[in-house]
């Protein structure tokens, strides 16, 4: 790519204000195991992965900040966000997915492969990042009622943007322009086969090869096998990424809260501090919420506070809660006290 300023690539403020120390600062466009690929004011450059930035942990949209005499990257800046997930293999680490990201379009399409459940986790993931989520429901060609997926989409996320689309389409770009403009940055998240990469044709130019979908469930093979950072037509860059199917959320609490706003707030209206929102007297949820939904919060803030555990950290978990009901029998359970009401 050729030599572009550094406004046009995402550089604003909050990275100007910190210490540059006379080192050249270059955006990441992709990573490798031993190189890491980078764009600056010179054009682009392939630099060395070095273990500092192992360390400290890099991804594509990040910002690195080049030793103009060892020609080396020294350090990543401090990021304005980052969308990350729990390493669904060792639970014990952060996969990040890209950073410093705008706007995260999160595809998923007109077909079978529209599950909220997942498009919920997908949501709580960008608030937590600090990007600002919008749902591009792809391939309403081939739906018989595309506004229908769109109503059940608005229905379980409430203040959502949601935008149903054909990829292929020649007015595509126009309907996403206001997010793709000069200096912002976009990241797609989906699954295989809701059309990420004809997405991402439409808005770069690119011409990307792309794989049919299985008839049976619409699921799709990778056609992206790396994250990548590409330029888009109208000016803004955008970070492709490889369909992910398995999304364990990591430290995620503030996103969920976010997603599930309506039943946070009715929660805290509960009798009980500690309510289950089963049968409890006083509950403010059961009988407003509907249960799949309501299922859907407990299910993720359970797995947001106990799922990210390690094993000495569970078993300690276990050991506490058995001590507790150990006591609970000998004694007797002691009665619930109920929430202090708001007028005393």
């Amino acid at each position: 790519m050729s030599a572009t300023p550094l406004p046009e690539l995402g550089w604003n403020d909050r990275f100007a204000s910190q210490p540059l120390d006379d080192l050249i600062p270059l955006r990441v466009t992709d990573i490798h195991k031993s190189y890491i690929g980078t764009i600056g004011e010179a054009g682009s450059e392939t630099l060395n992965m070095t273990l500092d930035l192992v360390d400290q942990g890099i991804t594509v949209g990040d910002w690195v900040l080049k030793d103009p005499e060892t020609n080396q990257p020294v350090r990543v800046l401090e990021r304005q966000s980052l969308l990350k997930r729990r390493n669904a293999r060792t639970n014990m680490d952060d996969q990040l997915i890209a950073a410093n990201v705008d706007t995260l379009f999160v595809v998923s399409s007109c077909n079978k492969d529209f599950n909220v459940a997942r498009l919920e986790r997908y949501f709580a993931l960008a608030h937590q990042g600090g990007a600002e989520p919008v749902l591009i429901l792809t391939k309403a060609d081939l739906a018989d009622d595309p506004d229908s997926y769109a109503k059940k989409a608005a229905h379980s996320l409430p203040n959502v943007t949601v935008l149903v689309l054909d990829a292929k389409a020649d007015t595509t770009p126009e309907k996403l322009a206001s997010y793709c403009g000069t200096g912002q940055t976009v990241a797609l998240l989906g699954t295989s086969g809701v059309g990420k990469t004809t997405l991402t044709n439409a808005l770069t130019g690119l011409n990307q090869l792309t794989k049919d979908i299985r008839g049976s469930d619409a699921r799709g093979r990778h056609t992206t096998t790396a994250r990548s950072m590409h330029r888009m037509n109208a000016g803004g860059w955008l970070i492709d990424t490889p369909g992910m199917r398995a999304l364990r959320l990591a430290d995620a609490r503030e996103g969920l809260e976010m997603v599930f706003a309506d039943i946070e707030e009715l929660a805290a209206q509960c009798r009980f501090n500690d309510c289950a929102h089963e049968s409890e007297p006083g509950c403010a949820v059961r009988d407003v919420v509907e249960p799949e939904r309501l299922l859907r919060w407990q299910k993720l803030m359970n797995e947001d506070t106990f799922g990210n555990e390690t094993i000495a950290e569970t078993r300690e978990r276990y050991r506490k809660v058995g001590k507790v009901h150990a006591g609970g029998k000998a004694r007797g359970q002691a009665k619930r006290k109920p929430r202090p009401s708001p007028n005393r």
